[in-house]
């Protein structure tokens, strides 16, 4: 590209008619006049009069690197002031929306993303051009001059024709990058052609040669209006006007406003969990979600050793370092590379391990905030709080402890309270006083079971404190007390129909109930069952017997649940009982224990000897006592069928919610003390992507190369400190400074060598301005999923360079001479032709992204490789076209306007 940027600029001073006003006439003596006059900052470099050709080859070449020297200092501050913009664009407030049914606080990003887009963002990266403008109207006493508005001109070209065909070219042959908001991009591509139209109305068909105070006013109004029909086209407002606000999740995991109802639904799958939208954005956090955990899983399997916090921090660490990211972001990491800073690696591991860090702490945090308060002072309470006995135990002890402050005496009453169990028929009444005596921590009491012969159902009843002196009532403050009947064989089922339970649970345990009576040994057959959860992938398929036996109430059917760390899993299977069998002597088994008919016998060698021969022993016994039998026979209950619902690990789940929010890289851009700042500054590393190579020779010279800089812009305060406004300001005053003396060095290096303003701003200028954009679109369209922020944000910054940097200017220009009855002349000359050949090539460059969006290519980036090719000669071409035919018009070879 620099070899032909060199024969341009030499095609065209040889071709210049006559010799440009600011240099003089090269003789065939060795002896020139220079016309270089002092600059806003900068003044010319003396003597002008008697200067050897072989001294001003020389003077140009200090130029030409000085001015390269300055575009690296200008493309430093400005990343300082696009970490400002990210951290200002990145701020939050709370929002109440209706969330199934109930009113929830969310927390949503304060700018719109097309906005910040189309003003923060654009005013970034064009910043340069645009002070470039205002400080040169203002340094020519408010006369119009070429350095400006053809660096914007020329940038516009650069942007468009250039940074688009090396995007396009980049992308690995058979891939795509599509424009994802197509409806914004066709406003803004509309916008940015327009706007170089209204300036060359302006400037020959409206009022020619003249630009008055109406005309800039309007140029600078059509910045808002591009906003506006961005935003609008964003909203999709025209076509759903109707629709009242919403929020939505882009592709970052950030909550931002959208069109909707307001409300947040379930948009993802039934018993899914994520945001709905219109354009199904909010399925976007679903996909970082599936990405992580995909990520997770493979790293799991790659590092089985590792413990689990290490794998997730390195899992979060890929996430961020993939995931898509905003244009700040990739212009200051290309900025780094390029001035041996090294890339945000380091930075990504550090963030990735703190956010970890925090998002433990929080949820840890939340789980005690859930857990039950004590009271602080001294308390009595039931401990436990739930018991279980026989019918035939007899009594059974209490438990009752005193906590907090053990000082002094405390008393409390107990008394027992019916349930479905009666005072005198199933138990006996108790009450009385428990003295604790100083330092004393638990006190037992006795209530007594009463025995009966008859079958029944499991009772309960109560047992209350009450009445504390020295001490309070601490939960629980009341036990309940469960009686099973020992005369029946028992009713065996599932304490419930469905159940649910996490895939990190390894074993879960399926408890199965034995009520209305314990007595004798059975066993019961189960089974597991598919549902939506497949044995063998989602658990392991279970057959077998639990035994119960004599007096047992409870058995575990152990299930092993297998662990696939799956975000939204929501599968079911199910657990079957069969019939309970009776082990051993089964009449005798079944009779009451005063019955001395028959002796109870159980064969302990074969346990299934006398099973399924029920009806056998029936029929030998008298019928009274087989009536007796009968009703002692074990039972299966109710639920002997199970549901078991296989849900993500909520631990697993909201950590992974909360990482893949905060897994926004752009944000590490940001500083927080002018420690940190310095310490970067001072600091080469390697622009490898392994954050553990050491910085190679080239880093340490690129670094040593803008170490000045570096530390300059160092002394900005860090974008922490104000919300990030204060580095905002002070990076823009900075790039203004920068931005005067670059204007200076450029028109003394063409007045130099002749080159006139006009071709020295499209040329060169214009050119090193873009050239951090220019890493920064192609690192974007490969590591992005969409041409958005690579491609998309081009025409949007091309509009906004001719609204703020000619509007602002010239209005403020011709607002001065207004004030002093003079008209503000602007000559049209070269600037005119140049816009009418950007206007033309901008139209036929757009039109050709929008047919690459057919079926047969796919996208606006990337695509088969001959195609590829071919799109990007094409739009360089473009360039070279308008470079040339520029050129050649501001020499007079050809005419112009």
């Amino acid at each position: 590209m620099r070899p032909a940027l060199a024969a341009i600029a030499a095609c065209c001073v040889a071709a210049r008619a006559e010799p440009p006003s600011r240099l003089a006439p090269l003789n065939t003596t060795p002896q020139h006049v220079l016309q270089c006059s002092d600059g806003l900052v900068l003044p010319a470099w003396r003597p002008l009069e008697d200067v050897p050709t072989y001294q001003i080859a020389i003077r140009g070449f200090v130029y030409f690197l000085a001015l390269m020297y300055l575009f690296i200092g200008v493309s430093i501050v400005s990343d300082r002031f696009m970490a400002a913009i990210e951290v200002i664009t990145s701020r939050e407030k709370e929002v109440r929306v209706r969330r199934n049914g109930s009113e929830q606080i969310i927390v949503v990003r304060v700018w719109n993303e097309t906005v910040a887009n189309l003003t923060l963002m654009a005013l970034g990266s064009s910043a340069p051009e645009i002070l470039l403008s205002v400080i040169e109207i203002a340094g020519k006493n408010f006369e119009a001059g070429d350095l400006g508005p053809g660096t914007i001109v020329g940038s516009a070209a650069y942007n468009l024709f250039v940074i688009i065909a090396i995007c396009v070219v980049v992308i690995p042959d058979g891939e795509v990058r599509k424009i994802k908001h197509l409806r914004v991009f066709l406003v803004t591509a509309t916008w940015s052609i327009f706007a170089y139209v209204w300036l060359y109305m302006i400037l020959a068909v409206i009022s020619p040669s003249e630009v008055e105070v109406w005309e800039g006013a309007v140029t600078f109004l059509f910045f808002p209006a591009t906003v506006m029909t961005a935003y609008i086209a964003d909203r999709r407002l025209l076509v759903y006007k109707y629709l009242k606000k919403g929020y939505r999740v882009n592709e970052r995991g950030v909550i931002v406003e959208a069109e909707g109802d307001g409300s947040l639904e379930m948009a993802l799958k039934p018993g899914g969990d994520d945001f709905m939208s219109d354009d199904d954005e909010g399925r976007e956090l679903e996909k970082s979600r599936k990405e992580y955990v995909s990520v997770l899983r493979e790293l799991r399997r790659q590092h089985p050793d590792e413990d689990l916090e290490t794998v997730e921090r390195m899992a979060l660490e890929t996430l961020m370092a993939s995931g898509p990211k905003s244009r700040a972001f990739y212009r200051v990491a290309a900025t780094r590379k390029m001035t041996g800073g090294g890339d945000f690696s380091r930075k990504i591991s550090e963030r990735a391990q703190s956010d970890l860090s925090e998002v433990k702490a929080e949820l840890q945090r939340r789980d005690s905030g859930s857990a039950s308060i004590e009271p602080r002072g001294p308390n009595v309470r039931f401990d436990p709080d739930h018991y279980t006995v026989m019918e035939n135990c007899g009594s059974f002890e209490v438990r009752v402890v005193r906590a907090g402050d053990l000082n002094g005496d405390v008393t409390v009453q107990y008394t027992t309270e019916d349930g479905t169990a009666e005072a005198g028929s199933d138990y006996v009444t108790a009450q009385g006083l428990l003295h604790f005596k100083h330092g004393e921590t638990e006190k037992t009491f006795r209530v007594q079971v009463i025995d009966d012969d008859v079958f029944e159902e499991d009772e309960h009843f109560y047992v209350r404190l009450s009445s504390p002196k020295g001490a309070s009532l601490a939960s629980p403050s009341t036990a309940t007390v469960v009686i099973l009947d020992d005369d029946h064989s028992g009713v065996f089922s599932f304490p419930q129909r469905d159940f649910e339970l996490t895939e990190s649970v390894g074993t879960y345990d399926l408890k199965v109930v034995r009520t209305a009576g314990a007595r004798g040994k059975v066993r019961i057959p189960y089974w597991t069952e598919d549902g939506t959860a497949k044995g063998g992938a989602q658990y392991e398929i279970a057959q077998g017997h639990i035994f119960f036996e004599n007096n047992e109430t409870e058995k575990y059917i152990p299930l092993h649940i297998i662990e696939e760390d799956s975000y939204e899993k929501d599968v079911l299977f199910y657990v079957n009982l069969g019939n309970p069998e009776l082990l051993g002597d089964f009449y005798d088994a079944c009779l009451p224990d005063d019955s001395t008919s028959l002796s109870v016998q159980y064969s302990e060698d074969n346990d299934d000897s006398n099973t399924g021969t029920e009806a056998n022993h029936l029929a030998t016994l008298p019928e009274e006592e087989a009536v007796v039998a009968m009703m002692g026979l074990p039972k299966a209950g109710e639920i002997t069928r199970a549901q078991l619902r296989i849900k993500e690990s909520k631990e697993f789940k909201n950590t992974v919610d909360k990482l893949v929010q905060r897994a926004n890289a752009s944000i590490i851009i940001g500083t927080s003390s002018w420690k940190e700042q310095f310490a970067e500054a001072l600091t080469a590393n390697s622009g490898s992507d392994d954050p553990d190579e050491p910085p190679s020779c080239f880093d340490y010279v690129l670094h040593v190369v803008t170490l000045f800089w570096k530390i300059i812009f160092a002394l900005i305060p860090p974008t922490d400190i104000g919300g990030g406004y204060v580095c905002f300001v002070v990076s823009i005053i900075c790039i203004g400074l920068v931005t005067a003396v670059i204007g200076d060095v450029a028109s003394h290096f063409g007045c130099t060598l002749g080159i006139k303003d006009s071709v020295t701003a499209i040329v060169f200028v214009a050119l090193g301005t873009s050239i951090p954009d220019t890493f920064a679109s192609k690192v974007a369209a490969i590591q992005d999923k969409h041409a958005d922020a690579s491609v998309g944000n081009v025409t949007g910054s091309n509009a906004v360079n001719v609204f703020l940097g000619i509007g602002v200017a010239w209005t403020v220009a011709a607002i001065f001479h207004w004030s002093k009855n003079e008209k503000f002349h602007v000559d049209p000359g070269n600037l005119a032709f140049s816009v009418t050949m950007f206007c033309s090539e901008a139209a036929l460059a757009v039109l050709v992204l929008v047919l690459r969006r057919r079926r047969s290519i796919g996208g606006e980036l990337g695509g088969p490789r001959g195609i590829k090719i071919v799109t990007s000669m094409f739009f360089f071409s473009l360039w070279l076209i308008y470079l040339i035919m520029s050129g050649l018009e501001a020499y007079d070879v050809i005419e112009g306007f």
